[in-house]
């Protein structure tokens, strides 16, 4: 038997590579009058870096009327078309949410924990799938042996925490990226941030987050390698500590961006769009450039958090901007 229960995943994944872009959400599956079940098979990917089995958790997706700032240095009817020509519903805007897990070194990792459960109650399953999803992949919750984040925007870091407060990974080691931990840590920054309610609220997210964690919570410096095959990467300007992972093993190479960019159809064609949740919109920029060229350069697998489930891909240079090559669906694997 496998890291990940085969038999189990292989049954789940029959269904998933029949309805592939369909396999999204892992919500009610009662029988509809039709004979088609409500809802949506699990979300969950299976791939392989080298001898590393991984696999891509959808956590779900939000949408919500397009912010007037959601752009913050574009004019927001620029914004709209942008959506319209992605099919998005009209007004609207649409951000997935993608952690990853991947068995490497006899260690199970997750690598951040998306929206959580608390979420999947309040957003009748929209989105806080991830904890499910990773029993429907064959694991259990109790079995992660470390959770990697990437920085601690909530969408990354809530699912660590059941609704009563309870740990979801209650034996695993919690990483954080050092520069991170030192920013949100810290009383002054946070004091300075009570002038904007978004970062205001964050900062009061994460100190509810880590409240009685913090001795479990082992920071990590870029360029370290933190588990057999998974090294930390600076990708900073989103968070003062963002974090992207290069997974290797063997010949094998794959680049988890994290949030170098939110929605690829917006600011990958558009790189130099600024997104309302960047901390230092400059240095995002700069970073997304950085991390594009390489990537097109290597033609590498790129793992992006707000791609469109399973989330994997291509990047290649276009115009101005980068589009994203999706891959193709794998049902044998």
């Amino acid at each position: 038997m496998s890291e990940f229960d085969r038999r189990h995943f292989m049954k789940m994944t029959a269904v998933a590579g029949a309805a592939t872009g369909l396999a999204g959400v892992g919500t009610t599956t009662a029988a509809a009058a039709d004979g088609i079940v409500n809802g949506q098979v699990p979300g969950v990917y299976r791939y392989k870096i080298g001898d590393m089995q991984c696999a891509s958790l959808h956590d779900g997706s939000r949408s919500f009327p397009l912010p007037d700032a959601f752009v913050t240095n574009v004019p927001k009817p620029d914004v709209l078309s942008a959506a319209e020509a992605a099919y998005m519903p009209k007004g609207m805007v649409t951000v997935p949410f993608n952690p990853q897990v991947i068995v490497t070194g006899g260690k199970r990792v997750l690598i951040d924990t998306g929206n959580g459960p608390g979420a999947f109650a309040a957003t009748n399953g929209a989105v806080g799938q991830t904890s499910k999803n990773l029993v429907a992949a064959g694991l259990d919750p109790k079995s992660i042996d470390m959770v990697i984040l990437s920085h601690f925007h909530p969408d990354h870091t809530n699912g660590l925490r059941n609704p009563d407060g309870s740990l979801v990974y209650p034996n695993a080691e919690i990483l954080a990226p050092a520069k991170e931990w030192d920013f949100w840590m810290s009383e002054e920054n946070a004091a300075k941030a009570k002038s904007s309610e978004l970062m205001n609220s964050y900062f009061g997210n994460v100190k509810k987050t880590f409240a009685g964690i913090e001795s479990r919570v082992n920071r990590y410096d870029w360029g370290k390698e933190l588990a057999p095959g998974i090294t930390s990467v600076a990708a900073p300007g989103h968070t003062p500590g963002h974090t992207a992972f290069v997974l290797s093993s063997g010949s094998s190479k794959v680049l988890l961006q994290s949030d170098v960019t939110n929605i690829p159809e917006f600011f990958l064609i558009h790189p130099d769009w600024h997104v309302t949740y960047d901390n230092d919109p400059d240095q995002a920029q700069a970073t997304r450039h950085a991390f594009y060229d390489m990537a097109a350069a290597e033609k590498a697998l790129v793992i992006g958090y707000h791609f469109p489930f399973p989330s994997i891909g291509h990047v290649e240079k276009a115009g101005t901007g980068y589009r994203l090559v999706p891959v193709a669906w794998n049902g044998s694997l």
